[in-house]
């Protein structure tokens, strides 16, 4: 049997779908928009991504899914065939908004360039094919670049609020006073303290406490960092646990020190990062981590109507207020449905409470009604914007370089630290280009 041409199926799925009553949708590939920091040969990601939008024939965006199977498709490939190069392209994420987002990870650097196909159907969707010329760096290549060029290349902000607004505290950082305070306020048996030193573009660190196995989360961005950009020189404590620490008054004596964190609140100093887990998901994206800052885009939950009227809640027991969750979910079943799932600093707790199941990440999206349906709708309009995994790097660097406008003295390598090593990649070894600035270029 003669197989019929992708365009005339396209063609007679369309009149299927008019037939039977559905609004018909047509899709101009042309008109079609395509965007994002994926198309740009410089900003290297652990899984690059761009954006489409899907425009009709009359020029207007659509606001939902075409109906059927949208036959959008992605294809990258080396400029020169000489280049043999893995690249994992996945389907394209529908976000069910008329937007579809584009990703592709690179197990290898290219010399020549990319060349990336856009298409519906058969044909060429806005201006596709997109030539980045190269070198395209892979996300273990170590090369890094001078800053302001980096900064310039991912648009990072100009101003970041929220950074100002944690770093009005501490105008000076005596390295001094954080060296003999840190240890003996935090660093006890129960600590969860880690103690960095970045020197030369080299990440050094020594644990403080009993509880400092996430070290491998912040030392993995921290090395991910340094393979893309110059950081400045500075030593600084982390901490990895799920509370803030310092809760010092700004014009108090002894004054409060800067504690960098994962999380904070409105009584609490501490210097706010992105917390470990929306950080790993983004540099483990489509490799170890299956639901990430940019996979989540593709799977929005279920219909609003059909969404439960119930609050909900699954994690650990790292604060005691989670307990006592778990109780008031024991008396309101009706109301919430809230279950700790793994005991770590609450054990003599779990026969009392039990023990829930794991729930998928997309169960989480079940939620409350009218109000949640307004949070939900502003709080994945910012998610778009803020956490786009190059907007996460640029707050990160960001973070590190106006804590080291601030230091008092110059950092060093302390006794007890180690060096942090790159993790090998043998199997795609790359070749940096750029001229490595000196420090007095910077």
């Amino acid at each position: 049997m003669r197989r019929l041409p992708r365009a005339l199926l396209l063609q007679l799925r369309l009149a299927l779908l008019v037939a039977a009553g559905a609004p018909e949708v047509l899709v101009s590939a042309p008109r079609s928009l395509v965007w994002g920091p994926g198309l740009q040969a410089a900003v290297v990601l652990p899984v690059r991504y761009f954006y489409l939008q899907a425009v009709n024939s009359e020029g207007q965006n659509l606001t939902r899914s075409p109906p059927g199977e949208t036959p959008f498709k992605v294809v990258v490939k080396s400029l020169s065939p000489k280049e043999l190069v893995r690249i994992h392209v996945p389907k394209p994420l529908d976000r069910n908004d008329g937007t579809f987002l584009m990703r592709y990870r690179m197990y290898e650097t290219v010399d020549e360039g990319l060349k990336i196909e856009v298409l519906y159907g058969d044909e060429h969707v806005a201006q596709s094919p997109y030539i980045l010329k190269g070198p395209v760096y892979h996300e273990y290549c170590e090369c890094p670049e001078d800053p302001q060029a980096w900064q310039k290349t991912l648009s990072c902000p100009t101003k970041e609020p929220q950074i100002a607004k944690d770093f009005a505290s501490f105008p000076s950082i005596n390295l001094q006073q954080m060296l003999k305070e840190v240890p003996k306020r935090f660093g006890d048996e129960r600590g969860a303290i880690v103690h960095y030193t970045i020197l030369n573009n080299h990440v050094y660190r020594r644990s403080l406490g009993k509880y400092t196995d996430f070290k491998m989360f912040s030392d993995e961005i921290l090395l991910s960092l340094t393979r893309k950009v110059l950081l400045p020189d500075l030593e600084f404590y982390v901490n990895l646990g799920d509370w803030p620490l310092e809760h010092r008054k700004v014009n108090g004596t002894p004054s409060p020190i800067p504690i960098i964190s994962w999380c904070g609140s409105l009584d609490s100093r501490d210097v706010v990062l992105p917390t470990y887990d929306i950080t790993h998901s983004m540099l483990e994206a489509m490799r170890g981590v299956t639901n990430d800052l940019l996979s989540i885009q593709g799977n929005t939950g279920p219909s609003w109507i059909n969404k439960t009227e119930r609050a909900f809640f699954r994690g650990r027991d790292s604060r005691e207020e989670r307990l006592q969750l778990v109780q008031l979910s024991k008396e309101n079943p009706q109301l919430l449905d809230a279950g700790i799932t793994g005991y770590f600093f609450f054990q003599e707790k779990e026969k009392e409470l039990g023990k829930a199941k794991l729930m998928g990440f997309f169960d989480f999206f079940k939620e409350n009604d009218e109000e949640a349906k307004k949070i939900a709708k502003e709080g994945q309009l910012m998610a778009r914007d803020l956490l786009q995994p190059h907007r996460l790097y640029c707050y990160y660097y960001q973070v590190l370089q106006k804590y080291a406008e601030r230091q008092s003295s110059k950092p060093e390598v302390r006794d007890g630290m180690e060096l942090v090593p790159q993790p090998e990649d043998s199997t795609a070894i790359c070749q940096c280009h750029r001229k490595k600035p000196s420090r007095e270029e910077l």
